[in-house]
């Protein structure tokens, strides 16, 4: 995966890995993932975060490395709303149209109606 990316999109995936990884040991645990998203105002279960971990942690391991993180990504460097609501959904977070529309305008520093990993990043290190 790293190698179908730009230089400057593997970087912006490091910078957000980085936010996650609080310890610096090159994974994603279930704690580190936890504290990212109770920091946002999120608060999924202990469950839930594990099952997210589960989903990609390709080496069974617990834990998220760069890789697995990076397929994560779908390809086209962007949070559209229904993959965010799909997101929320998944946390248990019913979300309105309007709540929606709101974190999306919160991020959204371009307009565009979609939230790139730059506004991503940007919004992880204002929390």
């Amino acid at each position: 995966m790293e190698d179908q990316l730009s230089n400057e999109q593997v970087a912006e995936y490091r910078e957000a890995f980085a936010l996650f990884d609080k310890n610096a040991d090159g994974t994603i645990d279930t704690k580190e993932l936890g504290t990212t998203m109770r920091a946002l105002g999120i608060n999924p279960t202990e469950k839930e975060i594990e099952d997210m971990i589960r989903e990609v942690d390709q080496d069974a391991k617990g834990c998220v490395t760069f890789p697995e993180f990076l397929s994560l990504m779908d390809g086209n460097g962007f949070i559209s709303g229904s993959e965010l609501r799909h997101v929320m959904n998944n946390l248990g977070e019913k979300l309105t149209d309007d709540e929606l529309n709101e974190m999306i305008i919160e991020a959204d520093l371009d307009g565009d109606g979609q939230i790139n990993y730059s506004e991503f990043v940007r919004v992880m290190q204002a929390k």
